[in-house]
């Protein structure tokens, strides 16, 4: 008869084969998740900007994020190493206004091109410096700021007077 207590450990047979089924799965659930989101990021960004000028030329086509919300206006590109030299952000105000931004956090330098209601571009801040706190703005009544590569706007020549094309998108501030 055994007294009772503490039991020594018993002894299985431990196969790795199941253990490996689990690991090959939960890869395979971790691959599958970041395919999807991946796909629904590249869903999300079709928003492309053309900006044309006075006479119709286009200078300039290229792929935008829209930052519509507050959140993603007060974020903008701060902490990027990089932008693709045909990528922008396209922030998007409710109301045209006199909108200012600054460089804190951003690591490359941006132009940023403001534009009205009807997308004419009314003014541009060229090369904004990295990290500067100084605030930024244009003369004139905005509702976008695209922000581009520092140079791309005396690259292509835009200027203001020139339009911004929204194609593949409506942009409207969601708050």
């Amino acid at each position: 008869m055994r007294t009772p207590g503490p039991h020594p450990p018993q002894r299985r047979a431990v196969s790795a084969r199941p253990a490996a089924r689990r690991a090959i799965c939960a890869a395979a659930r971790a691959l599958l998740l970041c395919a999807v989101l991946a796909l629904a990021q590249a869903c999300g960004d079709a928003a492309t900007v053309a900006i044309v000028s006075p006479e119709g030329s286009t200078r300039a086509r290229l792929k935008v994020e829209v930052a519509a919300t507050n959140e993603q206006r007060a974020i903008g590109l701060m902490f990027r190493r990089s932008l693709a030299p045909d990528a922008g952000m396209l922030f998007v105000f409710k109301t045209p206004g006199r909108p200012s931004f600054w460089m804190k956090n951003t690591r490359i330098p941006l132009d940023m091109v403001f534009a009205g209601p009807a997308g004419r571009i009314v003014g541009i801040v060229a090369n904004a410096e990295p990290f500067s706190e100084t605030s930024l703005n244009v003369a004139g009544e905005s509702q976008f700021v695209l922000e581009v590569n520092g140079g791309f706007c005396r690259q292509h020549g835009i200027r203001p007077g020139d339009m911004l094309k929204f194609e593949g998108f409506s942009p409207r501030a969601k708050d």
